[in-house]
């Protein structure tokens, strides 16, 4: 398993659109489960799942920790991880 926690920069947060290209990019990673914790620790989601990352309520400036266990796991959380540095498309 491996994870990384990444900062939150688009200004809508983790709303549909975002919340289903993270989904969308998380479902390539077949083999490898891919899910995320806000960074409080408290509540944990499937990144596969666009209805558990809305109801993550992820907002902008929020830190999440993004974890990856299984086939290609490094590959999926460093796409993942540069897809929120990238502002997840906005």
């Amino acid at each position: 398993m491996v994870s990384e926690t990444v900062k939150i920069k688009n200004p809508t947060g983790l709303h549909l659109r975002p919340a289903g290209l993270f989904c969308t990019t998380a479902m390539k990673f077949e083999n490898c489960s891919v899910t995320f914790k806000a960074r409080n620790g408290k509540l944990a989601a499937n990144a596969k799942s666009v209805l558990s990352v809305l109801g993550a309520c992820i907002k902008s400036g929020d830190e999440i920790e993004i974890f990856c266990e299984g086939e290609n796991e490094e590959a999926a959380l460093a796409e993942m991880v540069k897809i929120v540095e990238d502002g997840l498309g906005e």
